[in-house]
């Protein structure tokens, strides 16, 4: 699938649009081949809508399969705050990261910024002329403003670069962070099934950002509950990216109202969308890593509308 959009309704007001028509979606469509571009668009659903939804449905609103594809960019552009959710995996060639028709501007980081964590093989990112190295589980912040992002085929193995990028309303420097730089903090137990570690990459503590917020976290041998007590946080909507899961292995992944909970399986190395008014936990059928990524009203990590479990139904 490659430049996929939904299109409801077409009026044409004269024979000659037709075939005008045609020939820009046929120069639209080349474009985005050109571009090695995959995009699609998800809107919000209002939870009473939520509570209507069948398995099937949930899954086509909430859940990015495809994340990954050699040698293409993948765009979901969300309505949940803006946030565009995305994967590249520059296999034969380098991969260049053009804007989308959906954010009418002439570059893809003119109104916007970007966080990249890198869940593969090391690999390499030109940003304006600068290269910078990623290794697995490093991150890097891209400002708005700047023209030029190129991901490279690394020399060795796959390397998968996971982004999320949100509106921005000032630029802020290019930053790496490598996963020893992080916020690190240890929470949960074995005997709880939930002891995990969680790095803060891309937060406010670590570096100025605009809304943007980006992270993991690690599941430790023998636990499988992620985010166990579960939260809301009404001000900003989260991404999550499942990684790391073992082959032959799933998370289910669990969102909704704390009063009216729905799941999701998810397979390796794909992702999630968790609007505002949703809790958003898993558990694993063995143990495995996630991406974590915000955006929306505040950069306040701790902001949360904490749920006890004996309270989700």
């Amino acid at each position: 699938m490659i430049g996929h959009k939904r299109y409801s309704r077409v009026i044409f007001t004269n024979p000659n649009s037709i075939s005008k028509c045609f020939l820009i979606y046929i120069a639209q469509s080349i474009t985005l081949t050109e571009h090695n571009l995959m995009d699609s668009s998800r809107y919000p659903t209002h939870p009473d809508q939520f509570k209507t939804l069948d398995t099937r449905s949930i899954r086509k609103e909430f859940l990015i399969e495809d994340l990954f594809s050699e040698d293409k960019i993948t765009h979901t552009y969300t309505h949940y705050d803006r946030l565009i959710i995305g994967g590249v995996q520059p296999t034969s060639q380098a991969i260049k990261l053009e804007a989308i028709p959906a954010l009418r501007a002439e570059f893809f980081l003119e109104r916007r910024e970007i966080g990249i964590i890198n869940v593969g093989d090391k690999g390499s990112i030109t940003v304006d002329g600068k290269v910078y190295s990623l290794e697995n589980k490093g991150a890097l912040y891209i400002g708005r403003g700047v023209k030029e992002v190129i991901f490279h085929k690394p020399e060795k193995g796959t390397s998968l670069f996971y982004y999320n990028s949100s509106n921005a309303h000032a630029s802020y420097p290019v930053r790496k962070v490598s996963i020893d730089e992080a916020e690190t903090v240890e929470l949960g137990s074995l005997e709880s099934s939930n002891h995990r570690i969680i790095r803060k990459l891309l937060v406010q503590s670590i570096l100025s950002t605009c809304q943007l917020q980006m992270g993991l976290t690690e599941l430790k041998s023998g636990s499988v509950w992620n985010t166990m007590p579960p939260h809301t946080h009404d001000r900003r909507m989260e991404a999550y990216l499942y990684f790391d899961v073992p082959k032959d292995q799933t998370v289910c992944h669990f969102l909704g109202q704390p009063d009216e909970t729905r799941h999701i399986w998810v397979k390796n190395n794909q992702a999630v969308l968790a609007p505002p008014w949703s809790i958003h936990a898993g558990a694993g059928t063995s143990n495995y890593s996630f991406v974590w990524g915000m955006a929306g009203e505040n950069l306040d990590f701790s902001d949360m509308d904490a749920v006890k479990p004996t309270d989700l139904k």
